[in-house]
């Protein structure tokens, strides 16, 4: 049975061609560490990881190289910002459209002093921005949101709240896990102080590697959430106070860097304008399927201005996890069924609490899977 796979938005597979030879010829050649070695070979890993930052540079139009930080995934790039920014008595302003990656460590620390408030989506994800700035107060620090919606594509306005955020001089904060890679981010014009990313989704790299790119006037705002040796200062105890070292304790994920590297390379060659067009057009030819199916319900729009290709359903008269499961069964479909990490967005989206089976393309997709997808839930629903 043919394999479908729909689930990029958990991670992207196939990954870029080189992924994995890049991996491996780091593990097999010379896995030197950076920093520590003073021997060609750990310099020239040093040297790809600094090419990888300044990859990172071009395609978010940022700079200075040394303010791109690598972490483990964006999960732990948000608690960087997060926990290291804010402060009892902040306050801050986030969408009802977060992922958990972003909710859970607000949530601790509004046990510690920090008190936040949700900017309302409509049912279908659209945010107004003006439902941002009427949420501001005299302590507002900063607003933090994602990009697009990890559960049914939508794009928030993260330009114009990036304008309100220079005008009321507060730190703007995005979470591009479903964007980077696909669509334009500048940085420079959309008024983002600090970008975090992961690897794995639209980089189409290895999972273990992410970062975030923080503007230098922010950096020294930040604490260190996490202190160790980094090669550098070891006549002190306290961790450097200069970038990228202030943030990258311990031994980095270098095969995981090395991957992304190739991934990023790929990316430039193909073009990523491309790469959406291709993606939004899969995305679109499965929502016009999709409207047409029994006693189903498109969350959110219903079509691919202003989105990521990312739809659910939610089948109204069946079990979502029984569709997921004989899709998969019977269909070789690989879908995401349930809350997906964002249960303020279920709630937002009405939901709550039945979740959804979730549909995520890439541009390795093809019209054919679609079809073979859509004429497996014609027959799944038929029979339930």
């Amino acid at each position: 049975m043919q394999q479908i796979y729909f689930d990029n938005g958990s991670t992207s597979f196939p990954k870029a061609p080189g992924v994995g030879e890049a991996i491996a010829s780091l593990i097999e050649r010379g896995a030197y560490n950076i920093n520590r070695g003073g021997y060609e070979g750990a310099y020239e890993v040093a040297d790809m990881v600094l090419d990888t930052r300044e990859q990172l540079c071009s395609l978010f139009h940022f700079g200075p190289s040394s303010h791109v930080v690598f972490t483990p995934s964006i999960t732990y790039s948000l608690n960087y910002i997060i926990k290291g920014l804010l402060r009892p008595g902040d306050h801050v302003i986030v969408s009802s459209m977060e992922h958990n990656g972003m909710m859970r460590p607000l949530v601790q620390m509004a046990d510690r002093g920090v008190a936040f408030d949700v900017a309302q989506a409509d049912r279908q994800g659209v945010l107004d921005p003006q439902r941002v700035e009427d949420l501001i107060r005299p302590n507002t620090r900063a607003v933090m949101m994602l990009h697009a919606s990890n559960l049914c594509g939508t794009m928030l306005p993260i330009a114009e709240v990036g304008q309100i955020c220079a005008r009321h001089g507060l730190v703007f904060v995005v979470d591009t896990a479903q964007t980077a890679g696909v669509f334009p981010i500048d940085m420079e014009q959309l008024h983002i102080d600090a970008l975090c990313f992961t690897g794995h989704k639209g980089l189409r790299g290895p999972q273990g590697i992410g970062g975030f790119l923080l503007r230098e006037e922010l950096a020294g705002q930040i604490d260190p959430l996490i202190s160790g040796g980094t090669g550098s200062r070891s006549d002190s105890e306290r961790m450097p106070d200069f970038m990228p070292d202030r943030f990258e304790a311990g031994t980095m994920n270098l095969p995981g860097i090395a991957g992304l590297h190739a991934a990023l390379q790929y990316l430039k060659e193909y073009g990523m304008e491309n790469i959406a067009r291709q993606e939004l057009a899969i995305c679109q030819r499965f929502l016009d399927g999709a409207q047409q199916l029994p006693n189903t319900r498109v969350v959110g729009k219903l079509d691919t201005d202003k989105r990521a290709a990312i739809v659910s359903l939610d089948f109204e008269k069946m079990d979502n996890a029984e569709v997921a499961f004989l899709l998969s069964d019977r269909y070789g479909v690989m879908t995401r069924c349930g809350l997906h990490c964002a249960p303020r967005a279920h709630q937002t989206l009405g939901t709550f609490p039945q979740g959804t089976v979730r549909f995520s393309f890439s541009h390795h997709n093809t019209p054919e899977e679609v079809d073979i997808c859509l004429e497996g839930l014609r027959q799944i629903l038929s029979q339930g």
